[in-house]
């Protein structure tokens, strides 16, 4: 069977099992097929894992060639599922940004708190209260050293910071978006900082995150560390290493802008990018991802590091997303189902493939328990852990995943998932057999439909409502 249509047929089943995925740029590495995901019961030493937390942006469920993209070559991402467990259905916490960060950072629904109703954040208002417990500030009182490299947007100084909530060390940008050599970020302003200080470095901002991240794991630390990687690639604007002079038009369009409005249209770049451009930003992450686990291999935390690699949201425009539908800002599958890796030697076989499905705080929950680290009882978590299923065998938890978005509503119980769309109109899908969300069983099943929008509506007045 050609390499492209082992791809191909991974998407369709839902990214099951392939046979091949890309070992170089141009050449193909065969590999054994993917194993059914087993836990390996009974490989603690009491050693404490480093966890390194990896975000890519925006990025696509299907962008991996590991995930059925037949042209993009993602060979250290699909050389990270081979030493893991690759995850078919993994959800992010929202189909934004910020919300999901949220998510992960907070252990709970975006909604609950008061940063977490803005999708994404977009003014100096609006941030994660550094009073609140995060991922952050729960392992460094449990012993860890905390850093968080790349994109924060999670809100702006004076009154927002990764330094105020709970991490040692802060370097990369507070905005959602910024151009990718100037630096000049979502409110017009230059957005690169190392602590709360501006940092001038004008190369090409993916290299500058790498070179941070590799000095990081190679550092001899003498305690376990938490470190959040970051990157901004693939999100727009449209710019890979040597496009100094479009990203110069995209900065000078932001100099000259005399509103909010004008600097957001600029960074959108709706007037740029190619399917060969993102494919180029893919893989150029993919590099990226390569030269940092390759600096942890060489300092000898490989083994006793917890690699967890995933995207904020879904794909959108140039994304490859087949076979789902929607993107980026919507509750279907293709705005929310995102590739999601996870590796860690000593406690987990690789070669593995989990159909488990798992959303953005379950990850929280999963990383304060394997660090020996609890949870704050005044703001108690909606993940469940995945450490017994994991590393003990248990079965993975059963529980709802919870979407809230102002638009849509969505709730996933096992493979039946409630969907309601920006009309106000009610979906119910069976994911095992329709993933692509096409066939609606809403008019065959009303008793299903009704107990699932019941539970979404149970959960939601729990949350904060939006302002008006």
């Amino acid at each position: 069977m050609p390499e492209i249509s082992r791809r191909a047929l991974g998407a369709l089943v839902g990214g099951g099992a392939v046979g091949a995925v890309a070992g170089t740029a141009g050449a193909a590495e065969a590999v054994p097929v993917e194993r059914p995901f087993r836990a390996r019961p009974g490989a603690a030493s009491g050693q404490r894992p480093n966890i390194l937390v990896i975000l890519g942006d925006d990025l696509g469920w299907a962008d991996l060639s590991s995930y059925g993209a037949p042209h993009i070559r993602t060979p250290n991402l699909d050389r990270l599922a081979r030493q893991g467990v690759r995850f078919t259905d993994a959800y992010s916490g929202s189909a934004t940004c910020s919300p999901t960060r949220f998510s992960l950072y907070t252990g709970r629904y975006p909604g609950r708190t008061k940063g977490g109703l803005a999708e994404p954040i977009a003014n100096r208002s609006q941030g994660l209260d550094p009073n609140h417990p995060t991922l952050a500030s729960l392992l460094k009182k449990a012993g860890y050293a905390t850093a968080l490299i790349g994109k924060w947007h999670c809100g702006w100084l004076p009154d927002y910071s990764p330094t105020k909530s709970g991490w040692d060390e802060f370097f990369g940008n507070h905005g959602g978006v910024l151009e990718y050599f100037s630096k000049l970020g979502q409110l017009g302003e230059y957005d690169l900082y190392e602590g709360d200080a501006e940092y001038k470095d004008l190369r090409y901002y993916t290299d500058v995150l790498t070179e941070r991240a590799v000095e990081y794991v190679s550092r001899d630390h003498g305690q376990p560390w938490l470190l959040n990687l970051n990157f901004t690639t693939p999100h727009w604007p449209w710019l890979a290493e040597g496009d100094e002079e479009t990203g110069a038009e995209i900065a000078e369009k932001i100099r000259n802008a005399k509103s909010q409005a004008e600097v957001s249209a600029a960074l959108n770049h709706y007037d740029g990018g190619s399917v060969a451009k993102y494919t180029e930003m893919v893989q150029s992450l993919d590099a990226a991802v390569g030269e940092v686990l390759t600096a942890l291999r060489h300092s000898g935390q490989e083994e006793h590091t917890l690699v967890y690699f995933a995207s904020d949201n879904g794909g959108e425009r140039w994304s490859y997303l087949w076979p789902l539908s929607g993107e980026k800002f919507v509750l279907q599958e293709g705005g929310i189902r995102v590739p999601t890796i996870v590796r860690w030697p000593h406690r987990i076989d690789g070669n593995q493939v989990s159909h488990a499905p798992n959303l953005s705080p379950d990850w929280t929950a999963t990383f304060l328990e394997v660090a020996g680290a609890r949870p704050d009882p005044a703001y108690p978590l909606d993940g469940a852990s995945l450490a017994g299923y994991l590393l003990r065998g248990e079965q993975p938890p059963e529980h709802d995943l919870f979407w809230r978005v102002r638009a849509n509503r969505a709730l996933r119980r096992g493979n039946w998932k409630y969907y309601r769309d920006a009309a106000g109109k009610d979906h119910l899908y069976d994911l095992a057999e329709d993933q692509r969300e096409q066939a609606d069983l809403a008019p065959d099943r009303p008793e299903l439909l009704a107990e699932l929008k019941a539970a979404w509506e149970e959960t939601d007045r729990t949350l904060l409502p939006y302002p008006a």
